[in-house]
Formats: C-alpha cells, structure tokens, sequence
C-alpha cells in the first residue's frame, strides 16, 4: 500500500459525510496575477441551493482561462471562505496531480445536473 494513503488517518462514514462535494459549472475564469503561486480565478454556478461562488486554483500548467469556462467541475462547498490575497475564496475546487505533480481538475466525464453532490 502506498505510504502516504497508509499515514492517512481513518475516518468514518459519517466523517465523509460531512464533507459536502458538488459538481458546478464555471462561469468565468481568469488569471489571478496577485497570487504568490499562479493561479486562476474561477466563478463557478452551483444551482439554485448554493448559487454562485468563487474559488482560487492553482491550475495553470495544465488548464487555460478559455477552455474552462463552461465545463463541469467538483468542489467543497461547506469548508468557511478563504482569503488569498485580495481575494476571497468561498469553495475548494478539487483536482489530482498528473504526473509532474501539477493540478488536473476533477471533472464529470459527461454533463450532469449542476448541484448535484458526490456520493
């Protein structure tokens, strides 16, 4: 088994459930020069529960501004907001990382209703 998940603590069931993932289409994406790290600005829609929200990622080996507008992605929608910089970022996006260690984003393989959680 690999370490780094072995050192990871457990967790139960209803820990995982308090995690609140949803899929959101992004809306606008745009560089975010202030960011010590590069990164994007993203505006994703998550429906009408949880409305629009703004995320920082760091995203942008491997992602450009233009091709993410309009696609799906996943992210925490219940962790507190964040400041970064002159920003605030109110959810996680989630990604994984390719093979030199920088993000690719977490998407649905094909369009599912925005909103919808992970399970």
């Amino acid at each position: 088994m690999d370490q780094a998940i072995s050192a990871t603590p457990r967790i139960t069931f209803d820990d995982f459930l308090k995690v609140d993932i949803r899929v959101g289409r992004i809306v606008a994406a745009e560089p975010f020069p202030e960011a010590r790290k590069p990164a994007f600005k993203l505006t994703i829609d998550f429906g009408p529960e949880f409305g629009t929200k703004r995320s920082s990622a760091q995203i942008t080996v491997n992602h450009r501004p233009e091709d993410l507008v309009g696609s799906q992605v996943l992210a925490v929608v219940n962790f507190p907001p964040r400041q970064i910089g002159p920003f605030m970022s109110e959810v996680l996006t989630l990604g994984v990382p390719d093979a030199n260690g920088d993000v690719m984003l977490i998407r649905p393989d094909r369009d599912v209703p925005i909103g919808g959680r992970l399970y």
